[in-house]
């Protein structure tokens, strides 16, 4: 029998976080039959400050930066991110070496009643989300709702809203649906109504550049086309240098015939939009986040951007 290998992740310690750790364990360990996989548990910076807005701390690896130390000291082989919540720019010595399937990466709806959507929230409605990207597009599609901050993981927004008087809450669909938290979903937001952070509903894996053992075995659960499609999203996202919490929303999907992107820039009060789609080759996809990023700055993005990074830094 062939010698039993053993692989460790570093992961948060949040009800997500370690169930994509688990779930990547439980892929690791079924596609590589001589290895076990082991769990670590790592605090983040972005765990700690739970009473602060995010786009007031500053995004630049608020959820991985301690994750990311770990991997260059060789304490642990593998992190599991969000890809929502890594930065665009990987630190050197590390690099992305693995992106699973996506999940449905649509945003969701949770209200008081089943069935509630954006359209038929009450005139003047509460909603509580800590995304500025989130509210930029519901501003824009309802100016008379009253958006709220929202901090805490999954369960904990949830709790939130229930001990509130909030009309509504949005949260990833992926997050709620992994957590098996589905029958609090009023409604699903389609993408052409809100556009999903970069990367939101799949998982990246990051390695060390120097760790050949890890780079083999997590090939056995990485996924192409969602590869493609984050690295398009990815590389718009770096063009128009924002971060995590500034209102940009992106969608890259693998069609028939190439790579098609969508993409948006709001100013936070969504009185401003724009919004731009492209199609490109899958083998080009970084190529494709540049031109439309440079497409969306010419058509006026970059000055709303400019205003927004005035006020946030």
């Amino acid at each position: 029998m062939a010698k039993k290998e053993k692989l460790i992740i570093g992961s948060r310690g949040s009800d997500l976080a370690m169930w994509q750790a688990k779930f990547v364990k439980r892929e690791l360990e079924k596609n590589n039959e001589n290895l076990t996989v082991e769990i670590k548990l790592i605090n983040t910076k972005g765990d700690k400050i739970l009473d602060v807005a995010l786009s007031k701390i500053g995004d630049k690896g608020l959820f991985t930066k301690e994750l990311e130390v770990e991997l260059l000291n060789g304490s642990i082989d593998i992190a599991v991110h969000s890809l929502k919540d890594l930065q665009t720019q990987i630190p050197k010595g590390l690099k992305l070496a693995a992106v699973t399937k996506r999940h449905d990466a649509e945003d969701v709806l949770i209200a008081r009643k089943k069935k509630t959507t954006i359209e038929s929230l009450p005139e003047g409605a509460t909603v509580a989300t800590g995304s500025l990207r989130r509210r930029s597009q519901l501003k824009h599609l309802r100016p008379d709702i009253n958006v709220v901050e929202l901090r805490g993981n999954v369960p904990t927004r949830i709790n939130k809203f229930e001990e509130s008087d909030w009309d509504a809450i949005i949260l990833a669909r992926a997050g709620v649906e992994r957590l098996k938290l589905k029958k609090h979903i009023s409604s699903i937001i389609p993408i052409d109504k809100m556009l999903p952070a970069v990367g939101q509903g799949a998982l990246g894996i990051e390695i060390s550049s120097k760790n050949k053992f890890a780079a083999e075995v997590v090939k056995s659960i990485h996924d192409e086309n969602t590869y493609a499609a984050v690295l398009a999203e990815r590389a718009l996202l770096k063009t128009l240098e924002g971060g995590c919490q500034v209102p940009i929303g992106a969608f890259a999907e693998v069609g028939s015939n190439g790579l098609y992107l969508e993409a948006i820039v709001g100013s936070i009060d969504g009185t401003i939009t724009f919004r731009k789609k492209m199609r490109g080759s899958k083998k080009e996809a970084e190529k494709l986040g540049r031109k439309l990023a440079s497409d969306l700055k010419k058509a006026g993005a970059k000055a709303v951007l400019d205003e927004i990074y005035k006020e946030t830094r």
